[in-house]
């Protein structure tokens, strides 16, 4: 068991881009305690697993796989939001997309398929045949009306896959979203990236439906303090209107 935790530690340890040195002294155990459990010769406590995740900034899945390896149990469960024990938490992300109306919200994964969405993102949705449980990374990919309206698809897209990394690093390379990457890179192909002079403060992503253009950007909440892993995973991604037109189109939207 000492010898497949090691390896599992071994390959955060990398994935973080720490030296045994580094890792011990935040950890506050020497870097020959952190190679003597890399290699097996020592065995790590519980508390020790942990302490060593928080250090890497493990994600929950991985660290009850780092447990598992060390013989252990695992330390957090992934709950379904339908459970009994979720409804607060449940009830506060139906609030926040309900209360975002006239402007579209929706919950997304850690793979980006749509957990919920409120009514206007419903709408605005529909003409993509999106529904729950849908990837968003398959409709940017995929899907040819999105293209087709999205005019500036491949700006948004650059912004999707620069994003992506830094999910994909942060749960170990993940390999959904690498495969996500690897799409948007080869639907972009040899499009080149022209910079001149200083960038706004915001790309806003412009959609045009029949001849009336659309104008976003989004912000993003996350549960703090979650302990259950598909919570700590959840983000609500709130579209906001990027321009004045856009916030009348909306606002008459929801009055129609």
């Amino acid at each position: 068991m000492g010898v497949e935790f090691g390896a599992v530690l071994k390959e955060w340890r990398q994935v973080r881009r720490v030296s045994q040195l580094d890792l011990g002294l935040s950890a506050g155990v020497s870097s020959r305690h952190i190679s003597f459990l890399e290699t097996g010769r020592s065995r790590p406590s519980r508390g020790m697993v942990l302490r060593l995740c928080d250090e890497l900034e493990v994600p929950f899945a991985q660290r009850n796989r780092m447990l598992s390896a060390a013989g252990m149990s695992p330390a957090y469960a992934e709950r379904d939001l339908s459970e009994a024990d979720m409804a607060p938490m449940r009830a506060a992300m139906e609030w926040t997309l309900k209360r975002h109306e006239p402007y579209p919200a929706m919950a997304i994964d850690r793979h980006w398929r749509l957990v919920a969405m409120n009514a206007v993102s419903a709408h605005l949705l529909a003409g993509f045949e999106v529904q729950v449980g849908d990837s968003l990374i398959d409709m940017m990919v995929d899907s040819k009306g999105v293209r087709q309206v999205l005019v500036n698809y491949e700006e948004i897209l650059r912004h999707m896959i620069a994003r992506l990394r830094v999910e994909s690093a942060h749960f170990g390379h993940d390999p959904v979203l690498e495969d996500g990457i690897a799409r948007m890179e080869q639907r972009l192909g040899e499009a080149v990236l022209e910079v001149d002079g200083i960038k706004p403060a915001i790309i806003p992503a412009v959609y045009e439906f029949g001849g009336m253009q659309l104008s976003f950007f989004s912000t993003i909440s996350q549960f703090g303090s979650a302990e259950d892993i598909a919570l700590s995973e959840l983000r609500i991604e709130m579209m906001f209107p990027a321009d004045e037109a856009t916030r009348l189109a909306l606002e008459a939207l929801a009055g129609a």
